[in-house]
């Protein structure tokens, strides 16, 4: 595609590190007058119950027409902007986001407003909404050039431009907002695509991520796959257009698997059964007999002996088999026999093809991430600590190698532990955190409610409280989810219920 970055990484270098790092693995008062912040924000720079509910006062006049409430509303928003943004200058985090998704109900009037009113009456300064999830974007129907259909389908409201308009209303807020967006993950829609189906990812039992995931709504595709780049660069590429703070990138791997299948433990489970991501893996060999022994490999799913030696018999003229990052002391290279040789070239093997797996998602999003890169624009990753684990001989199912994201990109771990304290999320953190390279901006996503607990995960406060020890590398922390602090609410706007 002519607006693709002509190059991304620097591959066979990158690779070769790769292989060596991922297996080692305002209370209102009379005129509205501007009261002193502190009276008004409370620990977390959250705001009074009176000021919250003096604002919807204001806000609901406002709705209703009355155009000095107008008046007077916009110059509340404006002052708590400031407020806000001085709470969070002096108070840890720095950042404070909590997650979003919206609705086409969020297109009726007062609706948002209200919203982004909840969002900072909670002390937030950023919201990460979500633009692109279940195979749906938030992009005008009658602009929206992407394969994906838009989340608002509603007749009439072709040109309604929900994105846009949230980042307007959130601004005026003193809200950043960062698009977050499904990445590997395309969506059940993409699977309908006949033209598609090749994109898709595919394991070596003949499955794609549909027989694998309980909801069957989740199509992961080839990371390797040109078509796949090129549907999400354009879809990204759009959302750019609409100038958010950030873009945020979740599902940066491959399928979740339950049971025996959570662990990777042969060349089957991994999703490698595609053309594309069969034709780069052999583009890695670096000699006839590295690339004959790959494909028997990958067909099989181990060597033998025998293959060895027939290799060897094939082409004479070659040492040893090569690849992208093999290397060989001296004492290896003095093994003749295939019997000999034959556990050491299957370790190998299986080394490359798990991290060739991995290598298409740091592609994947040294990509995608560049139309937000060339317009100053930050990013970040969403990943699971515990994603990028060895375990045994085997690797975490999902494959997820944030280890190797780089470090310019924001890290966004989902500390998601559920052990009845925070103790475990504590851990994840310090994982993350220990394997970080310097300078790594940190925001680590929890999952929680204000002022209490909820299946068992201690409330925010407790969470964020084990967690400001890591202070100051943890500049900021984010919240799942809008829809957790105010459950009611959310179920209104998904249904179309009275605001």
């Amino acid at each position: 595609m002519s607006n693709l970055p002509v190059k991304v990484t620097q591959s066979t270098l990158f690779f070769r590190r790769l292989l060596a790092a991922v297996f080692s693995s305002s209370v209102l008062i009379p005129n509205f007058g501007i009261q002193p912040a502190q009276a008004q924000l409370g620990e977390y720079c959250h705001l009074s119950t009176t000021a919250a509910q003096s604002k919807e006062n204001l806000r609901l006049l406002a709705l209703r027409g009355n155009l000095d409430a107008q008046k007077r509303y916009q110059q509340l928003l404006k002052q708590q902007a400031k407020e806000l943004q001085d709470c969070r200058n002096r108070t840890w985090p720095q950042i404070q986001a909590v997650w979003l998704r919206l609705y086409p109900c969020d297109m009726q009037p007062g609706i948002l407003d209200k919203t982004m009113d909840r969002i900072v009456n909670l002390g937030y300064n950023q919201v990460n909404l979500e633009v692109f999830y279940d195979g749906k974007v938030l992009l005008p129907a009658a602009s929206n050039p992407t394969i994906w259909p838009s989340v608002i389908s509603t007749p009439g409201s072709q040109k309604v431009d929900l994105l846009t308009t949230a980042i307007n209303k959130a601004r005026q807020r003193g809200l950043k907002v960062y698009a977050w967006m499904y990445t590997i993950n395309f969506g059940y829609s993409y699977a309908h695509l006949a033209d598609r189906e090749g994109a898709i990812a595919r394991n070596g039992k003949g499955q794609t991520s549909l027989y694998v995931v309980d909801n069957g709504t989740q199509v992961f595709i080839d990371p390797y796959n040109l078509q796949a780049k090129r549907d999400y660069y354009q879809m990204v590429q759009e959302i750019v257009r609409r100038r958010p703070d950030g873009l945020l990138f979740d599902y940066v791997r491959y399928p979740r698997q339950a049971g025996s299948d959570s662990i990777a433990t042969k060349v089957t489970d991994l999703w490698l059964f595609t053309t594309a991501t069969q034709e780069a893996l052999f583009r890695r060999a670096q000699n006839n007999k590295g690339l004959d022994l790959i494909r028997r490999f990958l067909s099989k799913g181990y060597i033998t002996a025998a293959d060895i030696a027939e290799v060897d018999q094939l082409y004479p003229q070659e040492q040893e088999p090569l690849w992208q990052g093999r290397t060989l002391s001296a004492a290896q290279k003095s093994i003749i026999n295939p019997i000999d040789k034959q556990p050491l070239l299957q370790w190998d093997l299986w080394q490359l093809a798990v991290a060739h797996a991995m290598q298409g998602i740091l592609d994947f999003v040294a990509l995608v991430s560049h139309p937000a890169q060339e317009q100053g624009i930050p990013s970040g990753v969403v990943f699971f600590p515990e994603g990028n684990q060895t375990l045994g001989q085997g690797y975490d199912s999902r494959l997820q190698p944030w280890d190797r994201f780089p470090s310019t990109m924001q890290w966004h771990p989902m500390a998601y532990a559920n052990c009845g304290d925070v103790s475990c999320i504590v851990s994840q953190v310090q994982r993350v955190v220990s394997m970080a390279k310097p300078g790594t901006q940190i925001i680590p996503a929890l999952a929680g409610k204000w002022r209490e607990s909820i299946s068992n995960r201690p409330s925010l406060e407790a969470q964020m409280q084990a967690l400001r020890q890591f202070a100051p590398q943890l500049k900021g922390v984010s919240h799942f989810a809008y829809s957790w602090q105010y459950p009611e609410h959310d179920g209104d706007r998904k249904f179309c219920r009275n605001n």
